[in-house]
């Protein structure tokens, strides 16, 4: 009797979900993690991550008083809402689009503008991003892959740092995560749609920080040319609807703007000549890589340079585990080099991979203005490969060189740890020797577990936690301190205060925290090397080490609450008082502005105080909103502006001065030689309704 055979099944060249190949016979052989712990641990991190970034959320006040400044006029404005602008009567707006400050002006309007209502929005951003860094990796690596990703993101100190303030890296993390997640989707079918989602994600991404959500872009689109499963053709024609969807998303705002009369729309910060595209392309763009800004990113960063990232300025916020990632990233794409085209580990490593890689080049490499906190844009991208890395290496747990690879990992995670935690010998003293020695018995657990096979499982698992401990320690501290310290004004930084170590070209005293803002010479312009103060809370942070904020002026600190002698502070260099307060808002209705002053800080500092449009001269740093002593008059002739605050100060917590010096010198003697002077709580002011 003849037998007849079968042919096999067919399998399909495109799978719709990415099965972890089994290497051995044990019990869990794609994963430590039982499949049941899976949604509890899950929920665990985003419940905890949420406790964490919404604990004592209100101790920051109006954290950045530039952007908080511009909440409130959103909520009072939706001309404000739409432009950005930092006062309801718009005069000019923030120096940057406005996509992060919509979310936190609608929950304004929704339950009022305070500090809860304006930083709540950005907890939720973060812990939306977390799931998505989870969700992103858990699709192709597992869920265990997954868990450590969204782990070491919301461990970041400097994720943690800038999900509870009010600049709009917070938005723009969140919208790259979701074009990440989308990307991988549409990696899986070439689905066009996912093509389409992930152009209109970068595209509020830069309505969040304009160009620097681009820094992905090279990534997203060479791993999609390169593994996307289908033909050349469909593959650059995909591309060019991402580059359409991009535009559309973005340029809508953009056009809008460009094409308002500039006589009915407020004036472009950032921009000398009034232009959205200037701002987009030269303050926001080509200067933050060349300087054009006056090549003050040494000032905030350190020096330009390989090892930036890891200076005494940079290094704590978010380069933990940068040495691991790139091992991972390295040693994934190694392995899968023989691998088809359209092979996803090998496609997930490099979109991850070329986002670190961009993005960590951009902040290395540029000579324009670089803060600490812009390398939250790194967090995600460090913590999919880490967690790429650890399920890498769990599914090759019976292969020599990929445990001799993971100990390399470890000992140079926590070398580097104890490196960085060296750089503040009284934060915590024990933590170095724990993260040293935790990291050492992990690396060594790793490599000798094949050799007692009755507990090689049991002694991988070992190696697993302690490897955590010695990557974790060090960065959960850092966090801790974030979060139980006050963040205020243009400067905020995560962790302890930090000493010069010289490591990577840091710029000495002045810690993490770079310049204080007491330290400048011109209008919002940084004095180089200076040293500032920063605002903290009384109460100690993690470990016995004192809080840390940002930089504050000698006239106080503070988080936008009153200060010493009813002062009210900002930590951002200015300071209005509760009599001037008052002052301002007596007869504020029957003004356009209560007052006019230099610096859309002190113009922003007012605000809150008064609750009441503060005319900012000169913008954040000079580079917009200079108008000439002509039009000034004119402002005052109509009777728009009641009072004149010549003290005041640019974004920096500069004296007024800077943009058009001349211009603001003549505006400043003009008001002196034809208004009377009045003084409340000590802040000098002329009333422009009454001449000498």
């Amino acid at each position: 009797m003849a037998t007849t055979v079968s042919p096999p099944p067919r399998v399909s060249s495109v799978p719709t979900r990415y099965v972890p190949p089994v290497v051995d016979s044990g019990d869990d052989q794609r994963s430590p993690l039982p499949a049941r712990w899976v949604v509890p641990a899950l929920i665990a991190l985003l419940t905890i991550t949420a406790g964490a970034y919404l604990w004592d959320l209100s101790a920051s006040g109006y954290a950045n008083s530039f952007y908080a400044a511009a909440v409130q006029a959103g909520t009072k404005s939706w001309k404000a809402f739409f432009f950005g602008s930092i006062d309801s009567s718009n005069f000019i707006t923030v120096d940057k689009s406005p996509a992060s400050l919509w979310i936190m002006e609608l929950s304004g309007r929704l339950f009022g503008f305070n500090s809860w209502s304006m930083l709540a929005p950005q907890v939720l951003e973060g812990v939306a991003a977390v799931a998505l860094v989870y969700a992103t990796v858990k699709r192709w690596f597992g869920p265990a892959g997954g868990l450590l990703a969204g782990t070491v993101l919301a461990c970041t100190p400097v994720a943690a740092l800038m999900f509870r303030f009010n600049n709009p890296d917070a938005l723009m993390v969140l919208m790259l995560v979701a074009a990440a997640y989308t990307m991988i989707r549409a990696l899986e079918k070439a689905g066009t749609k996912w093509i389409l989602a992930t152009g209109a994600l970068i595209g509020f991404a830069f309505l969040a920080k304009m160009l620097q959500s681009f820094t992905v872009l090279p990534a997203f689109a060479g791993v999609y040319l390169l593994a996307a499963p289908t033909n050349l053709m469909r593959r650059i024609w995909q591309l060019s609807l991402l580059g359409v969807a991009i535009v559309v998303s973005a340029g809508w705002w953009v056009a809008t703007v460009a094409l308002w009369p500039a006589a009915s729309r407020p004036l472009i910060d950032g921009s000398p000549d009034n232009s959205i595209l200037n701002l987009i392309f030269g303050y926001n763009g080509l200067s933050r890589l060349s300087g054009g800004t006056g090549g003050i990113g040494a000032s905030f960063s350190g020096a330009a340079g390989v090892f930036r990232l890891f200076n005494d300025l940079m290094g704590g916020q978010a380069s933990w585990l940068l040495p691991a990632s790139l091992l991972a990233l390295v040693a994934g794409v190694v392995w899968r080099g023989r691998a088809p085209r359209t092979d996803r580990m090998r496609a997930a490593l490099l979109l991850w991979g070329g986002w670190l890689i961009v993005t960590g080049a951009v902040f290395s490499f540029s000579s324009g203005v670089i803060h600490t906190y812009y390398t939250v844009a790194l967090a995600p991208a460090i913590a999919a490969l880490v967690g790429m890395g650890g399920a890498l290496l769990w599914l090759n747990r019976h292969r020599i060189i990929a445990r001799l690879l993971g100990a390399v990992a470890i000992l140079t995670t926590s070398v580097l740890a104890y490196a960085l935690l060296e750089r503040t010998p009284t934060y915590v003293p024990w933590l170095r020797t724990l993260v040293l020695a935790t990291g050492v018995l992990g690396a060594v657990a790793l490599v000798t577990a094949p050799l007692v096979p009755r507990l090689t499982r049991n002694l991988t698992v070992a190696a697993i936690g302690l490897a955590l401990v010695a990557a974790l320690s060090g960065p959960v501290a850092y966090t801790a301190t974030t979060l139980t310290s006050a963040h205020t004004g243009s400067l905020p930084s995560a962790g302890p205060t930090v000493s010069d170590s010289g490591f990577g070209g840091g710029t000495g005293a002045g810690g993490q925290g770079g310049p204080g803002l007491g330290g400048t010479t011109g209008r919002g312009q940084p004095f180089r090397g200076a040293t500032g103060t920063r605002a903290t809370r009384s109460a100690s942070g993690f470990g016995g080490m004192p809080p840390r904020g940002s930089a504050s002026s000698a006239l106080g600190s503070g988080t936008g609450q009153a200060g010493a002698g009813g002062a009210l502070t900002d930590g951002g260099g200015a300071s209005s008082n509760t009599a001037l307060a008052a002052a301002l808002r007596s007869d504020a209705k029957a003004y356009r502005w209560v007052a006019a002053t230099f610096g859309s800080q002190s113009a922003a500092t007012f605000e809150l105080s008064s609750d009441q449009p503060v005319m900012a001269i000169g913008g954040f740093s000079g580079e917009g909103g200079n108008i000439s002593l002509a039009t000034f008059e004119a402002y005052v002739s109509k009777g728009d502006i009641h009072y004149f605050i010549a003290s005041g100060t640019g974004g920096g917590g500069a004296p007024g001065g800077g943009g058009d010096g001349n211009a603001d010198a003549a505006i400043t003697s003009w008001v002196e030689a034809h208004f009377t002077a009045k003084t409340f709580g000590g802040q000098t002011v002329y009333d422009l309704t009454a001449p000498k």
